[in-house]
């Protein structure tokens, strides 16, 4: 291509010596006129293809587009290649544009461009860029196959693995057990629900030789979590109230989702009563208020509470008893000191082997036994400690000790209160009032 240049070149200035030579100015107008329809080697030195330099729109035809690159002769812009009919195409004259150079010169000397590849090269350059930046993207579904989504990203087409789309993984695990052709028809359908949707994506691999443009959802939302959590960690302070969402639950709490960062509300902080398993209290997708308990922002730890949001149980029971009252409870366990006892809903007190009954007693199990309902008396409020000392065998005692009393009471009322008559009696006394006293035989 540029020999065939260089010769056109050599042979006019071959011809321009063999004529006569002209005038000083003669000679400079011929060169200048031979430049404007000859171009020479210098101006195509450096292009070449695969390029992509900026231009701007001159003329706008009927099938073609000429775009000024700097060079003598403009570049040549098909529409056919954009997929483009002249009256829809957007692009008019003055437009700055970049290209992409196909041929530095075809056979009709032009230089052959590309809109769309100066794009598409652009976009592969774009992509390199956020992939080695860690960037995340937000990019529209258009497309699907069996294996996951296909995301427009500019003139290129990205790939999301279906095992990197949060939502089918999720879906996955609660599809557990089923077979494996309902679960490829199920995908399928979860796959087709999607086309439309923006979804925030993180690229995962790009090799532009093999056309592989790989982004992930799961990488993005681990990426966005990640400083979210950071941000949480700075933000929180101890004692904050926070609204959430219960985002799983284990045997030792539940995780509260706070914004894009989970923290934990221990099986001890779901509330002032006992709780065996969080989903007695929780189920996942609650939304709760929740009390920060502590932030450890080296171990990226966040300590929740429920409870601490809830009335106290203790401090209700203590402004309405105190030492010396007479309480119902329940006996929850026995140890080898004595038996527990729940007086309230979350309140237990102990009482000591020595407090169950008089005299020796080798095992708390011979006097009381777990569920049994007793009635004790409250011997000691420990409020710094949250602990109540109970005593049976006084309650015993005092309860006995009213009985006594009780009876003692009703026998003094009944030895106070003259014996009345009874009808009987009454009836006789009174025909003897009417008779009067009967006569003797001595009368």
């Amino acid at each position: 291509m540029f020999g065939l240049i260089d010769l056109r070149c050599v042979e006019g200035m071959q011809n321009q010596q063999e004529a006569p030579q002209p005038a000083n100015k003669e000679k400079a107008a011929g060169s200048a006129r031979m430049e404007n329809y000859f171009p020479t080697t210098e101006q195509y030195h450096g292009l070449k293809r695969g390029d992509i330099v900026e231009g701007v729109i001159v003329r706008v035809d009927r099938d073609e587009i000429l775009v000024d690159i700097g060079y003598k002769t403009e570049g040549v812009i098909r529409l056919n290649e954009l997929g483009l009919e002249p009256a829809s195409t957007s692009l008019s004259v003055g437009d700055s544009v970049l290209v992409y150079v196909i041929q530095p010169e075809n056979k009709e000397g032009n230089i052959v461009l590309s809109l769309a590849r100066a794009r598409a090269q652009h976009d592969w350059r774009r992509a390199r860029k956020q992939f080695d930046d860690g960037d995340l993207l937000e990019a529209e579904v258009i497309g699907y196959n069996k294996g996951g989504l296909i995301v427009r990203y500019g003139e290129i087409r990205g790939f999301v693995p279906a095992s990197q789309v949060a939502e089918l993984r999720t879906r996955n695990r609660q599809s557990q057990g089923e077979g494996e052709t309902e679960l490829k028809e199920q995908l399928e359908t979860r796959l087709s629900k999607m086309m439309g949707r923006k979804l925030q994506l993180k690229i995962i691999e790009v090799d532009q030789a093999k056309n592989r443009l790989i982004l992930s959802e799961l990488a993005a939302l681990r990426q966005w979590r990640d400083g979210q959590k950071e941000r949480l960690l700075t933000e929180l302070l101890e004692g904050d109230i926070r609204q959430g969402k219960v985002s799983s639950l284990c045997d030792f709490g539940a995780f509260i989702d706070l914004g894009g960062a989970d923290g934990l509300v221990h099986l001890s902080e779901l509330s002032w009563y006992p709780v065996s398993h969080p989903s007695d209290v929780l189920h996942v997708g609650d939304q709760v208020e929740v009390y920060v308990l502590s932030v450890d922002k080296e171990k990226k730890r966040i300590a929740l509470s429920l409870k601490r949001l809830q009335p106290e149980p203790w401090t209700a029971f203590t402004q309405e008893h105190q030492v010396g009252d007479l309480v119902r409870g329940t006996v929850t366990k026995l140890a080898n000191f004595g038996a527990f006892v729940e007086v309230e809903n979350g309140i237990e007190g102990l009482v000591h082997v020595s407090e169950l009954t008089e005299g020796r007693v080798v095992h708390p199990k011979s006097v009381v036994k777990v569920g049994e309902k007793v009635t004790v008396r409250i011997i000691k409020i420990d409020n710094a400690r949250h602990r109540l000392g109970l005593s049976l065998k006084q309650a015993r005692e005092i309860e006995t000790g009213m009985a006594t009393a009780d009876q003692a009471g009703a026998s003094a009322e009944r030895t106070a209160e003259p014996e009345q008559p009874s009808p009987g009696e009454v009836v006789e006394a009174v025909s003897t009032e009417v008779r009067g006293p009967e006569k003797t035989g001595d009368e």
